[in-house]
């Protein structure tokens, strides 16, 4: 019944070293059995099901860095399971934060992962070694038909990924099936005139039972990548879409409603795994995060964490593209590179704009000053 292997988890837990054991201790049971110690049976439930501390680190008088380890039937090969006994009930307690995960094959095995991962992305675009170059449609409240005409600018001028913005949905200023359609013939119609590779990705975000009408529907019309909120849909919902051979698309994830995991220094989740590792066994191909520098609080070490958690060896499991945007400006693109390298996606909306009135030049001058620099 049980195999004997095990996966970890390393958690910073606030407190001092003996408080930090006591906080373990309770993880172990809390994750787990959920039932008081004394009373743990005996045997195999006490001896294996139950989590194990494997090591206590002292970061400061005030953290410590624990290992958890806990057995992988545990899990039972879900999604769902392995994060609830990640960071299941302990999400409600205080002073908790997963910093990374590590998990042996026999239990990666149960995930697929990304599709395409940075090189089949690379391949379907025709851009084997520069940044990719990717856009939002925005703002929210343009018609079907003025999102159109961006797209079909954004497309020729050189951009990538030209995606729906997240608060893009079905709104009756820009009702999905007619936006989606419109913009993926616009951004085909670029194509046809550039030679590019262009692609437009309609956010299918929505009521779980209207999710996979959205992304067949958009699959049908020629779309060729979907961004989903896993935050708000769900993560298994997200590898769900990435695992449908029905689709075989790209998938972006977005982190609408993941901010509270990542946001306080004594709980939640950390950057590295939540954009990197999680988001990679939920099958994207791409994350977008808040890049440092922009309107939101991200650092550039939590940027640069993202980026390594986006790469760290998982396995089969492809490593994935970091899409940091968020109020990026085409100034930040040098000091970007210097963080990121080449394997990255340079996420610019309302930047592209502020250049000039002409968004076609724009975008062109985006490409070409990035295709400069590499």
């Amino acid at each position: 019944m049980i195999s004997g292997e095990r996966f970890s988890v390393i958690y910073r837990l606030v407190g001092s070293e003996k408080e930090a054991i006591k906080k373990a201790l309770d993880i172990c049971l809390e994750q787990t059995v959920e039932f008081p110690e004394e009373l743990v049976p005996r045997g195999m439930i006490r001896d294996h099901v139950v989590g194990r501390i494997e090591s206590v680190t002292p970061i400061s008088q005030a953290s410590c860095r624990v290992t958890i380890s806990y057995a992988v039937e545990t899990a039972s090969g879900e999604l769902t399971q392995l994060l609830n006994v990640i960071f299941g009930n302990i999400s409600i307690k205080p002073g908790i934060v997963v910093e990374e995960i590590y998990l042996p094959e026999s239990l990666l095995k149960s995930f697929r992962g990304p599709r395409f991962g940075r090189q089949g992305l690379r391949k379907l675009l025709g851009v084997p070694h520069r940044p990719l170059l990717f856009t939002a449609l925005k703002p929210m409240g343009l018609s079907t038909a003025e999102l159109a005409k961006m797209a079909y600018e954004c497309a020729l001028g050189g951009i990538d990924i030209i995606k729906d913005d997240h608060g893009l949905t079905n709104q009756v200023f820009a009702p999905y099936e007619e936006r989606v359609r419109l913009c993926t013939q616009a951004v085909a119609k670029a194509n046809q005139e550039t030679g590019f590779k262009a692609i437009y990705v309609p956010n299918v975000t929505a009521p779980y039972n209207q999710l996979f009408q959205r992304a067949r529907f958009a699959k049908e019309v020629g779309a060729q990548g979907l961004m989903i909120s896993p935050a708000l849909a769900g993560l298994d919902t997200m590898r769900e879409l990435a695992d449908d051979d029905s689709l075989a698309l790209p998938i972006f994830s977005h982190p609408a409603f993941q901010g509270s995991y990542v946001t306080s220094a004594e709980n939640g989740i950390s950057h590295f795994a939540l954009f990197g590792q999680i988001t990679r066994l939920a099958g994207a191909d791409g994350v977008v995060y808040p890049n440092f520098g922009g309107r939101f609080s991200f650092s550039r070490e939590e940027c640069r964490r993202i980026a390594e958690g986006t790469e760290t060896p998982m396995g089969h499991i492809q490593p994935i593209f970091p899409c940091p945007g968020g109020g990026m400006s085409l100034e930040a693109i040098p000091d970007m590179l210097q963080v990121y390298g080449r394997d990255v996606t340079f996420l610019i909306g309302g930047g592209l704009f502020r250049h000039g009135p002409d968004l076609v030049e724009n975008c062109r001058y985006f490409r070409e000053m990035v295709e400069k620099m590499v």
